[in-house]
């Protein structure tokens, strides 16, 4: 393993970005909302075995972290849940809850990734459990689980109809093991604070030909509290076994969110989201946006992406407009809309939920070239 040191020095030069790496428009007007009554964030559509995008109903299953709407749009994170969405080009088709209630083992749900088999007959689901269920005082412990279930779709009049067999019991994937990840997930949920073990994405390693895992770390032993690492495990006869952390940020970043991988001109390019309020206090600090590296192989060795890691960043006069990309084999990026109109942090929670959009953001185009990344 031969893992990718995200330094100062990197981000110190993204002072210099050029328009390329800035998302090119503000939204505006806020795109509407597919979800009545309900905030929608980070989302995925259920990929095929070999990263491609599942056709199922003439279009993209997505799931997504949802949550009722409230008054202040940050409440969202303590009671998020899995739902179950058609996208195609008629437009978002609701499908209810992923999972029935209670069924995770946390207090709520957050992201992951989502494979279909070969024969497109069975889901399996790999999420973030956090919390406890039944826990008294919201926690932040995170676990990493998969389940799957038999799943049939066909395409009536009205739309998408997708549905799901039992759930198999959700299995603990693997566990922070205090060597090379934090354990300890007490930094609690203040900004920048927040330690990861979470986000799991699957895919299957092209060089190795064995399933692995890429996700949102904290680096165990760490002179900064900014330690932020993308973890790698891999999957054995006997299970899911982790290995050194691909990327590190120790001093740097705190939080290196919904790693994601795709080949593209026989590279690997390795994406992940993070937001200027994680960096290191005092010291360099990149946008709000998506980084990025590119190698051979998953084993590395890495170079950043434009030099710096910054693929783009949101547009300075609306810093927090989207968050949480996701680059598709195709090179389109999915993201969601969040505080739309902005240009400074909200004042008060009022201004917050005015601001914030909580739907599927506009999707961008990617350009790759060797090591350069840039919108079209």
């Amino acid at each position: 393993m031969t893992p990718f040191t995200w330094l100062p020095s990197h981000v110190a030069a993204i002072a210099a970005r050029t328009s390329a790496n800035e998302s090119s428009a503000v939204i505006a007007p806020p795109p509407p909302p597919i979800l009545t009554g309900h905030d929608l964030w980070d989302h995925w559509p259920v990929l095929m075995p070999d990263g491609t995008v599942a056709t199922i109903a003439g279009g993209a299953l997505v799931i997504a972290l949802t949550a009722p709407r409230q008054a202040d749009p940050e409440a969202r994170h303590a009671v998020a849940r899995l739902r179950a969405l058609h996208r195609s080009a008629t437009g978002w088709r609701d499908l209810g809850p992923l999972f029935p209630d209670g069924f995770s083992p946390g207090s709520r749900e957050w992201a992951g990734s989502a494979l279909l088999d070969a024969g497109k007959k069975r889901l399996t689901v790999y999420f973030t459990a956090a919390g406890m269920r039944g826990e008294p005082v919201l926690g932040f412990e995170q676990r990493m689980v998969e389940t799957s279930a038999e799943i049939s779709a066909e395409l009536s009049p009205a739309g998408a109809v997708v549905a799901f067999g039992d759930w198999a019991a959700p299995a603990e994937m693997v566990v922070p093991d205090g060597h090379w990840y934090e354990a300890d997930m007490a930094g609690g949920g203040a900004i920048g604070t927040i330690k990861a073990f979470r986000d799991p994405y699957v895919f299957s390693d092209s060089a190795s030909g064995r399933q692995s895992m890429l996700f949102a770390a904290s680096c165990a032993h760490s002179p900064s509290a900014w330690n932020g690492a993308v973890g790698l495990a891999a999957r054995s006869d006997d299970g899911w076994r982790l290995l050194p952390p691909v990327v590190t940020a120790i001093g740097l970043n705190n939080e290196l969110e919904r790693p994601h991988i795709i080949a593209h001109a026989g590279l690997n390019y390795l994406f992940w989201s993070t937001q200027r309020k994680v960096f290191a206090q005092g010291g360099a600090a990149g946008p709000t946006g998506l980084y990025g590296v590119v190698g051979r192989g998953v084993a590395g060795p890495w170079r950043p992406l434009n030099g710096t890691g910054l693929v783009f960043g949101n547009p300075a006069a609306a810093p927090a407009q989207a968050y949480s990309w996701q680059v598709l084999p195709d090179l389109s990026i999915w993201s969601f809309a969040d505080l739309v109109g902005l240009s400074a942090p909200p004042a008060d929670t009022a201004e917050a939920r005015a601001a914030f959009a909580g739907t599927p953001a506009p999707v961008l185009r990617l350009a790759l070239e060797e090591d350069r990344a840039w919108l079209r």
